[in-house]
């Protein structure tokens, strides 16, 4: 029988990166109501530092072993510029790993450089991972199908050697256009969306939906102040935020907040929770910071929003909290349609928010009758090649879809991003949705 010290590195990873995630469901299971808030905040940060670090371990080899192994016999191997590429490979490396630490430790009111250098890399890392893994698949595939083995000669070892050089300058090329196109301000949509049941006088309302803002390691007050003046320059009815606000607790970031104090839409400013905010254990603090802010926090309840033109016309507005909430065990927390819906009748028009579009999709099973819902969650997969992954794993991407006869849903593809500084296949966005009376 083989014994764990025989066994090759990839292998020792799989292996702890399997007991790390069986600790973490551990954690959420039997421990969730036996430690308290703030001690499940930091073992669950850990975890998953340590979780994604064991498993970036072994993609970090196979990078070492394509871009620094495959080269130490050449006649280059030796040179100077050679010894400058293997520090630049480790420093590469180092960051993308840390990069996952940053958020525990590295959060204020603006980015540190470090943060912003850490997940530049850990962007960058994914993409060389995926090409590496992809030009490695089509060598081998052309090696299968001319039935040629990995001796054939020369020319065979030509192209494996440039197998690593393409996947840099790809790499390279992508993670530029991918950090100038995050660097913009978000794009204004406007979606003109019909609302079964809206009264005649709230015909043309107007609502401004933001998502995912982030504000963490890599976001922070200035990118949030150009978001709130883009805001008020739409002169919005309503504004809305579907989740994703903050990676931090409030206190370490209050600063960075302040600028939503700036934000007047005469009908209200509203808030539902993300996932997110779950991950920081800190929603009660949050809901008062935002309160102080006069933004009002849904949690699982609904207002109605009168027409400026007659207090007898109104529609239903609903907020359910993330349904990472009830993963989690938050207490006090978890998606409650039925107490977040409690007085809105089909009579009238319903407007839901819901962070993630899985819970959207469950919502409208359960609520037919729901006219309208607004989330967020996906960021349109913010960055190649992840785009696939949340296309795959959500039952509503990104924009509009139509629901039945009467219902849509809208998935905003986020106002920032997570972590990474980077937007590849996706755009960040406000987006202006105009309500029309049928």
């Amino acid at each position: 029988m083989i014994s764990f010290k025989q066994l090759p590195l990839e292998a020792k990873a799989a292996v702890a990166a399997g007991v790390v995630f069986f600790s973490m469901m551990l954690s959420r299971s039997y421990l969730a109501e036996k430690l308290d808030l703030r001690t499940r905040h930091w073992l669950l940060r850990l975890q998953m530092a340590l979780f994604a670090n064991i498993l970036m371990s072994m993609g970090s080899l196979h990078v070492w072993r394509s871009t620094v192994t495959m080269f130490t016999r050449s006649s280059a191997a030796s040179s100077f510029c050679f010894m400058l590429w293997k520090i630049a490979v480790v420093m590469f490396l180092v960051l993308a790993h840390s990069s996952f630490f940053t958020l525990p430790f590295l959060v204020a009111e603006e980015p540190y450089f470090f943060s912003l250098a850490a997940y530049t890399c850990l962007g960058a890392y994914i993409i060389l991972i995926f090409f590496l893994f992809t030009l490695g698949s089509v060598e081998q595939a052309y090696k299968f199908l001319a039935r040629r083995d990995a001796k054939a000669g020369t020319g065979n070892k030509n192209r494996t050697a440039m197998k690593p050089v393409l996947a840099v300058v790809l790499t390279v090329v992508l993670t530029v256009v991918g950090l100038l196109n995050a660097s913009q301000p978000p794009t204004v949509n406007s979606v003109e969306i019909p609302v079964h049941k809206l009264p005649s006088t709230m015909n043309n309302l107007k609502v401004v939906l933001l998502s995912d803002i982030h504000l963490g390691p890599t976001v922070g007050k200035t990118k949030l102040a150009m978001i709130v003046r883009m805001v008020k320059a739409l002169k919005p009815d309503i504004t809305v935020i579907v989740g994703d606000l903050t990676d931090a607790e409030a206190a370490i970031i209050r600063p960075a907040v302040e600028p939503l104090g700036e934000l007047d839409s005469p009908l209200g400013t509203y808030f539902v929770t993300g996932n997110h905010e779950y991950y920081t254990s800190d929603v009660s603090n949050w809901f008062e910071l935002l309160k102080s802010f006069n933004i009002q926090p849904l949690h699982n309840e609904n207002v109605k929003i009168v027409s400026p033109k007659s207090t007898y016309d109104w529609f239903c507005l609903a907020g359910v909290d993330d349904i990472e909430a009830d993963v989690l065990r938050y207490s006090g927390h978890g998606m409650d349609l039925k107490k977040a819906l409690r007085g809105c009748s089909s009579e009238h028009a319903i407007v839901l928010l819901a962070h993630q579009p899985v819970a959207a999709k469950w919502a409208l099973q359960e609520r037919p009758d729901i006219n309208l819902v607004l989330s967020g969650h996906t960021h349109g997969g913010q960055m190649f090649p992840l785009n696939a992954g949340a296309y795959l794993l959500n039952p509503f991407f990104v924009g509009l879809y139509k629901v039945g006869q009467n219902t849509f849903v809208y998935v905003s593809p986020g106002t920032m991003y997570f972590g990474i500084p980077m937007r590849l296949g996706s755009r960040a966005e406000i987006t202006e949705i105009i309500l029309r009376s049928p």
